[in-house]
C-alpha cells in the first residue's frame, strides 16, 4: 500500500510539474490567441509577479558566480564573454523554438539600436560608476532603479501615480536599503551619477524591448536587444585588449567554467527572458521594485551553499514585499498599454493536479 501511494505520488506531482513546464512555456513563447483561460487583470497581476520574482531570483544567481570571475577576469572581459555567450545561447533557443525563419525576419537593427543605448551604455556606465565609487555605493544606489522605471511610465501616460503606489515605491526603497547596508553611506561624485545613468538605461531599455517590439516574443526580445548590448561590450573590449590594458585567461577550472555559464545563461539570458515576461504584464515599474528582493535572494543561494543567515536580509525583503503589495493595490486604475505578447497566458495555474 504504502509503494502504491508513492508511485501515485510520484505520478501526481509529474502530471504537475508538466503542466507547469507547458504553463510558463505558453506564457514566454507563445503567440496564438487561443488559450482556455481569458486574459483578466487579477491573472495578469499574479502571472506577471510570479515571472519577476523568477527573474530576479535567477538573476541574483550571477551574484556569487560574479566573485568567482572577477578574482581572475578584468570587469570588461567578463562582460564581453558573459554577453557572447547570453546571445549565442537566446539564439540558439529561439530557432529551435520558433525556427530560423523567426530569426532572420526579426528586426535585428531595432533590437540592436535599443540594446546599444540601453543595455551596452547602461553596462559600462555601471562599470565606470563602481571605478569611480565603491560597491556599496552602487548598491545602494541600485535601489532607486525603481525610480527610474516609475518616471518612464509617469512620462509617456501608462501610468497615474497614487498615494498607494508612492508608499509602495518607498517601502521597496527602504526595503532595499535595509538589506544591503548596515551604514548607509555614499561617496558623492561623479560615480553617482553614472550609476544613475546605468539604472534608468536599463530600465528604459527592458521598457523599450517590450513597447517597442511588440510583435516578438521575449525570447526574441531578448535576443536582439542584448545583441546590441554585445556590439556596444565588444568594442568597448576591443578598445581595452589593444591597448593591452585587459587580458584573456589561457584556462579555466571546471567550477570557473561553471560560474560562467551560471552568470551567462541563468544569471543573464534566462533572466532577461522572464523579466521581459514580466514588464509586459504589469508593466517596467512594478516590475523593477522586484529588483530590491536580490540581496535576500543572493543571501538564500549563499545560505543553502553553507553561508550564513542574514536577518537583516530577511528584514529588508519583508519591507519590500510589503511595498510590492501596496504598490499594486490600486493596480486596476493602472493603464499599462503593454503593447507585446498580449496573447500570452494570463493565470499561473501552478501544478494542477488531476
Amino acid at each position: 500500500m504504502v509503494s502504491l501511494s508513492l508511485q501515485n505520488l510520484i505520478l501526481i506531482c509529474d502530471k504537475g510539474f508538466l503542466k507547469f513546464i507547458k504553463m510558463i512555456q505558453k506564457m514566454l513563447f507563445d503567440k496564438s490567441k487561443v488559450f482556455k483561460v481569458p486574459l483578466g487583470s487579477g491573472n495578469r497581476l499574479v502571472a506577471g509577479n510570479s515571472l519577476a520574482l523568477i527573474s530576479i531570483f535567477l538573476f541574483a544567481a550571477g551574484f556569487p558566480a560574479a566573485e568567482v570571475l572577477l578574482d581572475i577576469w578584468h570587469p570588461i572581459t567578463l562582460m564581453f564573454f558573459r554577453l557572447i555567450l547570453a546571445v549565442s545561447t537566446l539564439v540558439l533557443f529561439w530557432a529551435l523554438i520558433e525556427g530560423v525563419s523567426s530569426v532572420l525576419k526579426a528586426p535585428w537593427l531595432k533590437g540592436i539600436r535599443i540594446g546599444l543605448l540601453g543595455f551596452g551604455l547602461g553596462t559600462n556606465l555601471l562599470l565606470f560608476a563602481q571605478w569611480f565609487t565603491d560597491p556599496i555605493t552602487v548598491a545602494l544606489l541600485a535601489t532607486l532603479i525603481p525610480v527610474s522605471a516609475t518616471i518612464l511610465e509617469v512620462w509617456d501616460g501608462r501610468r497615474k501615480l497614487n498615494r498607494k503606489f508612492i508608499l509602495g515605491l518607498i517601502a521597496s526603497i527602504i526595503g532595499g536599503l535595509i538589506a544591503v547596508s548596515e551604514n548607509i553611506s555614499i561617496d558623492l561624485g561623479w560615480g553617482v551619477l553614472m550609476a544613475l545613468g546605468s539604472g534608468f538605461s536599463f530600465m528604459w531599455a527592458s521598457d523599450k524591448s517590450v513597447t517597442s517590439l511588440s510583435e516578438l516574443s521575449s525570447i526574441a526580445r531578448s535576443s536582439i536587444t542584448f545583441a546590441g548590448a554585445a556590439v556596444f561590450t565588444t568594442i568597448s573590449f576591443t578598445i581595452f585588449f589593444t591597448l593591452g590594458l585587459i587580458e584573456i585567461p589561457n584556462f579555466l577550472t571546471s567550477d570557473q567554467l561553471l560560474s560562467l555559464i551560471i552568470y551567462s545563461v541563468i544569471a543573464m539570458a534566462i533572466s532577461q527572458v522572464f523579466f521581459l515576461a514580466a514588464i509586459d504584464k504589469v508593466g517596467v515599474a512594478i516590475s523593477s521594485l522586484h529588483l530590491n528582493f536580490s540581496p535576500f535572494y543572493v543571501m538564500i543561494i549563499l545560505f543553502l551553499l553553507g553561508g550564513t543567515w542574514d536577518l537583516r536580509a530577511v528584514i529588508g525583503a519583508s519591507v519590500v514585499a510589503f511595498g510590492v503589495w501596496l504598490a499594486q493595490a490600486v493596480s486596476r486604475g493602472l493603464r499599462v498599454k503593454a503593447k507585446g505578447c498580449t496573447q500570452l497566458a494570463d493565470s499561473i495555474e501552478f501544478l494542477l493536479l488531476c
